[in-house]
């Protein structure tokens, strides 16, 4: 809308002017087109009634030796009369200007005026800043003989129109101002009640979220395509909360599906060798056997060893379901990571601590299990026979602590990047795949992170950031 007003206010001023112009221009014209006739009358009277000379082009500037200046000064402009061959014979210009030097017709003037269909041409020329227009006729004599060629030169001023054309463009010009801001104000207005209805929409759907309860939107007053675009986005909100009761039931089912199905391949693991154990001692049971003690101990041993393994499968299960408790204490995190280190007997596992002292408010028994999760799976991904090697840096990094533990294992493949931090995912023979993902937790509720890169064959990076405090 505004740009109409302006465009629109640009357009008439563009049009009045070009009016203006030629309106000057044509005014100019039958203007001087008057004077013209009335001048050619008073040199025909002059030359039919008056005289006393020979009507001929020698006595041109005997006949008009005074009167040429009265009709100039009457009709104010300049009158310069020429031979037909473009010589001067009588001219007003010396008593309107001083010593003013006339040159002869051009051939290129006389032979336009022989060919113009009405015996009569027009010049525009412009001198000292002035513009002059200048017409060129014939001078008849009685017997309408041409004995000589009129030239009448005005001076066109158009002051009068300029001041008028000015006046009348600051009279549009403030009428254009005032309904330009008129415009705006609509458009404030009108866009604002527009608009209103969308941003409520847009920031209610910036809101919109599958797992928790959105609200309907509710407008007062909108127009009918508003309505019906809040009528759809009310009815999907609608769907999405059935969709997301569906999802979350799903995934609880599914979550325990996959639990127990995780639980049960777990522990049917021991009980196959405890059930083969007892089906072997039922068979081979004789109570007067001499080394029936021993054989009993050996039962005993092995399944104690299978009960202790279902145990450990239990608690690690326990771990993953629920956030460790945290017991924070000042600590030194170079010495904790010294001695979570000396249980490893491997002698290519470096320690490489890049400060004296590193004190952070942490829980000691998970930083333990954090270092040594890490560097035991270093150390399974590790071919001994190919120059092992196994990295743990420790260092102060702004206002946390940087934990790396590198290798150059095996590596992890692409396809299994995304899943090394998934639930029961382990690319060993033996475990239950929970390390990685227990110790993730432990770290994201301290707001760390953990991080790793891996090259195929080159070996793996893992990062650790904890906060200090």
């Amino acid at each position: 809308m505004i740009l109409l007003v302006l465009l629109a206010s640009v357009l008439i001023a563009g049009v009045t002017i070009i009016q203006y112009d030629e309106q000057t221009k044509e005014y100019n014209e039958k203007r001087f087109e008057r004077k013209e006739e009335t001048i050619k009358k008073d040199i025909e009277i002059e030359l039919t009634r008056r005289t006393t000379f020979a009507v001929n082009t020698e006595n041109l500037q005997y006949i008009f030796q005074n009167r040429i200046y009265e009709i100039s000064q009457v009709h104010k402009l300049n009158i310069t009369m020429y031979n037909m061959n473009g010589e001067l014979l009588k001219s007003s210009k010396p008593v309107a200007f001083e010593k003013v030097d006339i040159k002869p017709l051009s051939i290129e003037v006389i032979n336009e005026l022989a060919n113009s269909s009405n015996h009569r041409i027009l010049k525009d020329d412009t001198q000292e800043e002035v513009n002059y227009q200048s017409s060129y006729t014939y001078i008849n004599d009685p017997k309408f003989k041409r004995i000589g060629i009129l030239e009448l030169q005005i001076a066109q001023d158009n002051t009068e129109q300029q001041r008028e054309l000015e006046e009348f463009m600051s009279r549009l010009g403030f009428v254009y101002v005032f309904m330009f801001l008129i415009a705006i104000a609509l458009a404030y207005f009108l866009s604002s009640y527009i608009t209103r209805s969308i941003q409520t929409i847009s920031e209610k759907i910036k809101e919109t979220r599958l797992n928790k309860r959105n609200e309907k939107i509710t407008l007062g007053s909108a127009s009918s395509e508003i309505n019906s675009l809040v009528e759809s986005y009310n009815n999907m909100i609608d769907q999405l909360e059935d969709s997301a009761v569906k999802l979350a039931q799903s995934e609880r089912e599914q979550a325990w599906r996959e639990m127990a199905k995780q639980v049960a391949h777990e522990i049917k693991n021991p009980l196959t060798p405890m059930r083969l154990t007892v089906q072997s001692f039922e068979r081979k049971f004789n109570p007067e056997d001499p080394e029936i003690k021993g054989k009993m101990a050996e039962y005993s041993e092995t399944l104690i060893q299978q009960i202790d393994v279902m145990s450990s499968i239990a608690s690690a299960f326990s771990d993953f379901a629920k956030m460790p408790t945290q017991r924070r204490e000042q600590l030194d995190v170079i010495d904790v990571v010294k001695h979570a280190l000396d249980i490893f007997t491997e002698d290519y596992i470096e320690y490489i601590p890049k400060e004296e002292k590193i004190e952070a408010n942490l829980d000691k028994t998970q930083l333990i299990r954090i270092v040594t999760n890490l560097v035991k799976n270093a150390t399974q991904a590790i071919n001994v026979e190919e120059n092992p090697q196994v990295e743990v840096v420790v260092l102060r990094e702004k206002n946390n602590v940087k934990i790396v533990v590198s290798d150059n294992g095996k590596g992890i493949s692409e396809t299994n990047k995304e899943l090394i931090f998934e639930p029961k995912f382990t690319t060993k023979t033996s475990g239950m795949g929970l390390g990685l993902g227990i110790i993730k937790n432990i770290i994201e509720a301290y707001n760390g992170t953990i991080s790793f890169t891996s090259t195929e064959g080159k070996g793996t990076v893992f990062t650790v950031i904890l906060p200090k405090e």
